[in-house]
């Protein structure tokens, strides 16, 4: 075989090369089995034992040119391919973007937050508190006995040593007059737990309390507050009424009532602070009193948003939540 041709050959081969793949093949036509160099190996046998070492050196240059071309030619090709992919995935700035759906609040957190600017905007503080209570905190301090319901297992989440998962947001206002002292106007947000789950309740849930302690505060305050602020939330002059009940933190107690399409319709409870509340906490109840509201976040996000069944608000359809 003509070594000159062949090397001519190689060359022209490398150059006309465009990707990996023409690499490869090119590999296995010169030193495949049956490559071209492979070939003139073979040969060196049947030559004259004085020719053997000129054409073995000429055969090794052509090894060493095909190696140096298969480097050169691979860095190349690599830098094209490399190009090629590049300009594939080329962004075009000019182009006009697709709808963009942004994020939104969750009722609950719209909610929430509705009713904190309103009394914010009162002048009340809002404070949060642990979820994880002790005993005093969420039952002996709010004046709850030891053989009330609503510290049996089927009411309340246990934990150990005392614990439990609060039940109710009631401990913030006793922490609240620890830390503040009176007078004191709070408002405190947040999840409590109790063991029940239904159409219209959860066993994890949020509730909003309000306390207001100072001089000389009645009833009659209490009902103003509340009727002014149902009147805000609901944007239009409600029919508010209030019904005695019985709450082991207040005295007197009341559920509060509005009137909606389908009759009257339980919306809150309230009452005045029990002197013995107060007077656990250190505060003097013949020359201070106190008012305490208390209403469920996901029974008002149900009805500003007219949501059927509560349980939606915490399943993560994100349809159901944003169609109502």
């Amino acid at each position: 075989m003509d070594l000159a041709k062949l090397k001519q050959e190689l060359k022209k081969d490398f150059n006309l090369s465009k990707s990996s793949e023409d690499l490869q093949k090119l590999k296995v036509k010169y030193l495949g089995k049956k490559g071209k160099i492979t070939d003139l190996s073979k040969t060196l046998g049947k030559l004259d034992q004085k020719d053997r070492p000129i054409v073995g050196k000429k055969i090794n240059q052509i090894k060493t040119l095909f190696q140096d071309l298969v480097k050169s030619s691979s860095k190349r090709i690599e830098d094209f391919e490399l190009d090629n992919e590049i300009s594939k995935e080329t962004v075009d700035v000019s182009l006009p973007v697709g709808k963009i759906f942004a994020g939104g609040l969750h009722p609950i957190t719209k909610t929430i937050d509705k009713i904190c600017s309103y009394f914010s905007a009162k002048g009340y503080l809002i404070e949060e508190g642990p979820e994880i209570e002790s005993e005093y905190y969420n039952f002996d301090a709010l004046n709850i006995p030891e053989n009330h319901p609503a510290r049996d297992m089927h009411d309340t989440f246990y934990i150990d040593s005392g614990k439990l998962l609060r039940t109710h947001t009631s401990p913030v206002q006793i922490r609240s007059i620890e830390k503040y002292n009176v007078p004191l106007k709070i408002i405190c947000p947040g999840k409590v737990y109790r063991s029940d789950s239904d159409p219209t309740h959860t066993p994890m849930f949020h509730q909003i309390e309000g306390l207001l302690i100072d001089e000389n505060v009645n009833f009659g305050n209490l009902k103003k507050e509340l009727i002014d602020f149902l009147n805000y939330f609901f944007a239009k002059k409600l029919d508010v009424r209030f019904r005695p009940s019985y709450f082991p933190f207040t005295e007197p107690s009341a559920e509060v009532d509005i009137m909606d399409k389908n009759g009257w319709l339980e919306i809150m409870g309230c009452g005045m602070v029990h002197p013995d509340v107060l007077e656990m906490a250190g505060i003097d109840s013949k020359k201070y009193s106190g008012f305490a509201f208390g209403l469920g976040i996901e029974r008002m996000a149900k009805l500003d948003y007219s949501i059927k069944d509560m349980r939606v608000l915490f399943e993560n359809d994100l349809k159901e939540i944003s169609g109502s």
